[in-house]
């Protein structure tokens, strides 16, 4: 307000000149038009009058009034400006780190059936816009409402008629403005899901390349990201249609406010109803409000947008994730026995029957196997534990107590878990390996690596443990892969470790010499093996053989072999094959 305020003084300083230089050139000059003045302006006009300045001085003097005004207007518009864009940067941090934060809080559910290039976007183009709103938006519509208002007040008290012809074509820009935005509104929303689409599109084919690459499909997917974009493209292109037309017609009504402003106010000039001041004033006014109101679309424009964002960001915002906290959880100090009791599971987002009456007691430092084939649950037992889902019926209790009482992020703290999906961050070896135990020193992180057998493969790399190693660990083979995410178990310490799948893509010896190390480090401990293949070099208390959800056999090694069933089967299979090799 106050950096408008004294730009708002400069065309009445600007018409009292012009009249000046009319005086001096037209001794005669009559001015018959209505005198208003600033406050500010007529005390420094008044003061100009009783210092009796020669003409010369009078000019000197008033030009370097405009200057100091300039100056004050930009010193407070630096102000402004550093206030409030600065703000909506804070705004945007803030923002962001909220709906991180709240990502990082939702189940695992709610990624299995959003995608992530969907919730980038959100992250990214979304927070932009909204701060575009609190930022510049918002500036813009508070600088633009208190110029109009304070050239309104100056002109119609100068000269109410003149003020009405100027600003006649104002009511014409308010009904396209009308009709505009809600064309603007809804493309906005459109083109905001189509470049979610886009970014989901480009994150899958990065993360996909190789498997691109190997079927040859990089035209085909070209090809359909091409379509995607062009799609994008008609719709961005539908909007700039709109404001290429809009803006112009803006500067036009302008432009058509000048032309009436010199045409009347000369007529009324010629009647001695106003002077050439009060013209010059009325122009100075008219370019002063070009910006603001030429702006008026592009403010209109970012509200609609930062609408629809906030709206798309709200979305999941307000989203709850099915795994909470209940009111006053349990903090759990160790992990020692794990029932499940008649535990079903079944998967919302598919209706897949996953873990069918599962029943199985578990004391403190016994190793189990989950045997089965793919698809039999076994996967699903180990989210499970982890609570990454609730049993759809049944109890599943740490400690004969019920694991939905417990604080689920220090229950998790007390697990180790190797997932049958390895995943591996873009960061150096040894922040991987020392990612589930942030506390870990060199020496544990070494001696982890030398368990999982990856330890001299580390070395040959080219920094050793600092060598970075790509996104989702790309410059690594699948057993390095598997083995460091071993690693990254063994080196965290838990009471429960469970190890899913994680030996598939390593070879025989190498999978003999990491059991073997297993077995020693986790003597005491409880573990969860999830494997398609027997394990002899573990001792397993107990061996639990999957199909299609259920228990189809239950016993030790010994008391599986004596049986018919799947165990036997699969026993001689692997003794077979390895007989062959």
């Amino acid at each position: 307000m106050i950096s408008n305020y004294f730009g708002i003084l400069a065309p009445q300083l600007t018409g009292f000149v012009v009249d000046e230089v009319q005086k001096a050139i037209r001794p005669d000059f009559i001015n018959e038009s209505k005198t208003f003045f600033d406050p500010l302006v007529l005390l420094a006009i008044e003061w100009m009058g009783n210092q009796h300045f020669e003409f010369g001085i009078l000019i000197l003097f008033c030009g370097l009034l405009l200057l100091t005004f300039a100056l004050l207007r930009g010193f407070f518009m630096f102000l402004m400006r550093q206030t409030i864009i600065v703000m909506s940067r804070h705004i945007e941090y803030d923002q962001k780190n909220e709906v991180y934060n709240h990502y990082q809080k939702l189940d695992a559910l709610f990624y299995k059936v959003h995608s992530t290039g969907d919730l980038m976007s959100r992250m990214s183009e979304d927070v932009s816009r909204v701060r575009m709103y609190t930022g510049p938006a918002l500036m813009y519509l508070v600088n633009l409402v208190v110029l109009i208002g304070f050239s309104l007040f100056y002109m119609f008290n100068k000269d109410p008629l003149l003020s009405a012809y100027v600003l006649a074509p104002l009511p014409l820009l308010a009904i396209a403005m009308y009709f505009v935005n809600i064309y603007i509104i809804k493309r906005s929303e459109s083109i905001q899901s189509q470049l979610s689409e886009l970014t989901t599109i480009a994150q899958e084919s990065y993360s996909g390349i190789r498997v691109i690459k190997s079927f040859f499909q990089e035209k085909n997917t070209w090809t359909h990201f091409n379509h995607k974009t062009e799609e994008y493209r008609k719709s961005g292109l539908a909007l700039s249609t709109v404001e290429a037309i809009y803006f112009p017609a803006i500067g036009l009504l302008i432009g058509l406010s000048t032309l009436l402003t010199i045409y009347i106010g000369s007529v009324y000039q010629v009647e001695h109803k106003i002077s050439s001041g009060t013209i010059a004033e009325f122009v100075v006014y008219i370019n002063m409000l070009t910006f603001p109101v030429s702006a008026i679309g592009w403010v209109v424009s970012n509200i609609q947008r930062a609408a629809a964002s906030q709206k798309r960001l709200n979305e999941f915002l307000e989203v709850k994730p099915n795994i909470q906290n209940i009111d006053h959880p349990i903090k759990i100090a160790a992990i020692n026995t794990l029932n499940f009791n008649k535990v079903d599971l079944v998967y919302s987002h598919t209706g897949i029957h996953a873990v069918k009456d599962f029943t199985l007691h578990v004391k403190a430092g016994e190793k189990i196997a989950i045997i089965g084939k793919t698809g039999s649950g076994k996967t699903s037992l180990a989210q499970l534990m982890l609570r990454m889902f609730d049993a759809t019926s049944g109890t599943l209790a740490f400690n004969d107590i019920d694991i939905k009482s417990f604080d689920v992020s220090q229950l998790r703290g007390l697990i180790s878990y190797v997932p049958q999906d390895v995943f591996l961050f873009s960061d150096t070896v040894e922040n991987n390996i020392s990612f589930g135990a942030q506390l870990a020193s060199p020496n544990i992180v070494q001696d982890a690596a030398r368990a999982a057998m990856v330890d001299g493969e580390i070395e040959k790399l080219s920094q050793g443990y600092q060598t970075s190693i790509g996104e989702r660990g790309v410059t690594l083979s699948g057993g390095q892969k598997q083995r460091i995410s071993i690693a990254r178990a063994i080196s965290k310490s838990a009471d429960l470790l469970i190890f899913d799948d994680c030996l598939s893509a390593v070879d025989t010896n190498t999978e003999q010499n990491i059991s073997n190390n297993l077995a020693q480090l986790l003597e005491g401990k409880t573990a969860f093996f999830i494997t398609h293949r027997i394990i002899q070099s573990i001792a397993f208390d107990k061996i639990v053989i999957m199909d299609q959800g259920s228990i189809v056999q239950q016993g030790t090694h010994e008391e599986l072999l004596s049986a018919e069933g799947y165990y036997k089967e699969l026993f001689l299979h692997q003794q077979f094959s390895q007989s062959r090799h």
